[in-house]
């Protein structure tokens, strides 16, 4: 049964969890090597790491997702917001 102010997928009925994740906006230099980032482009990656000082700059970062399923090396300013999905 619903109860107000309870999320539906946490009610016992739903055994495999919530299926919506919740995005949260921080800026590029919160983000934490293990997260699941949605960029302004729209790209999504799993950040395996984080190269700090991208080509020399200060300003810069770089998010890396390197899976069995693929290698991505994305800049971004360190100001930048980007979209977090944590566990």
């Amino acid at each position: 049964m619903y109860e107000p102010g309870r999320p539906i997928c946490t009610h016992p009925a739903w055994q495999d969890g919530c299926v919506t994740e919740l995005w949260t906006t921080v800026t590029a230099a919160d983000v934490r090597a293990g997260d699941r980032v949605r960029l302004a482009s729209g790209v999504e990656m799993l950040v395996s790491r984080i190269e700090t000082r991208f080509f020399g700059r200060d300003e810069l970062i770089a998010f890396i997702e390197d899976t069995p399923a693929r290698w991505y090396k994305q800049p971004v300013p360190q100001a930048a917001e980007v979209e977090v999905a944590r566990s």
